[in-house]
């Protein structure tokens, strides 16, 4: 609780420290116990409750559709199965309004990336105190529980994205393809002198336009959410009546905002990969 801590400052930092295993200074391994070590362990360490909370939900997003396919029948269905349907049919409506293609991946990895998505800003709903507290009490000193507030977890997702991006684009416009539209575009011209003179202007203007897609992704995903999540946690140093007052006006809007960020996410995903598809000039 916040009264726990010797000032605010102390407390904000503490709730924005995740659980770190990694090597300590003198070349030991385990896990941070304060953030001048989680600090010293540099860029290899792991972020344990980041990557537990996101694989668990993950495990939660495959055992809810897996029961939901086991239960479906073709007579009246139930509710659960009626939801899950009509979320299946909204994602596919969407894939079909901006994937112009025909690729079996996009459908799925859309449904996939929205309700893990979704169910990791979830998180950000429970109490901020809660879950930190009850880990403290069997020794383990943090736990971010919104996976979704780390960079790490938005950036590897997007970097994800990426990858299959750049499979795709090859794949289907071959190596010449692709750097005709790195080297080629926007600026062109029909002098073969001035068109060479203009291929270092083109790859760096498409070169920092391919770059800033998984950088753009990933940052807009973690920066709303940890900015949602900053909100919760100086809404909690304050006095209990006015913890209330606020928190449930702001928790009532941030459903918006965790829905929002996860249909952009699934959104860019679809049409970024439909950009790798497309052949048309090339």
């Amino acid at each position: 609780m916040a009264t726990e801590y010797a000032s605010g400052a102390e407390y904000i930092k503490h709730h924005l420290t995740n659980l770190t295993f990694g090597q300590h200074p003198d070349g030991s391994w385990g896990f941070a116990h304060t953030r001048e070590q989680v600090d010293a362990m540099g860029f290899w360490a792991i972020h344990v409750d980041s990557m537990a909370w996101a694989i668990g939900l993950g495990l939660v997003f495959v055992g809810l559709f897996g029961y939901a396919a086991r239960r479906a029948t073709e007579d009246v269905p139930g509710g659960f199965q009626n939801a899950i349907e009509q979320l299946v049919e909204f994602i596919d409506g969407t894939v079909r309004d901006s994937f112009s293609h025909r690729n079996r991946m996009v459908a799925p990895l859309a449904l996939c990336s929205f309700i893990w998505i979704f169910l990791m800003n979830l998180m950000d709903l429970v109490p901020v105190d809660w879950v930190p507290w009850a880990f403290s009490l069997i020794g383990v000193h943090y736990m971010k529980i919104v996976p979704t507030t780390d960079p790490n977890v938005t950036m590897g997702m997007s970097l994800s994205i990426f990858a299959l991006v750049l499979y795709y684009s090859l794949r289907r416009k071959g190596i010449g393809g692709f750097l005709g539209e790195l080297t080629l575009h926007p600026f062109s011209a029909k002098n073969p002198f001035l068109k060479v003179l203009l291929i270092p202007i083109n790859l760096f203007l498409e070169g920092v336009a391919l770059l800033a897609k998984p950088v753009s992704h990933g940052l807009r995903l973690f920066g709303n959410l940890y900015a949602g999540e900053m909100i919760f946690i100086l809404i909690a140093l304050l006095p209990l009546y006015a913890q209330w007052t606020l928190s449930v006006p702001w928790a009532i809007f941030h459903v918006l905002v965790i829905l929002l960020q996860a249909f952009i996410f699934m959104v860019l995903t679809v049409v970024y990969l439909n950009m790798a598809h497309d052949t048309g000039e090339h």
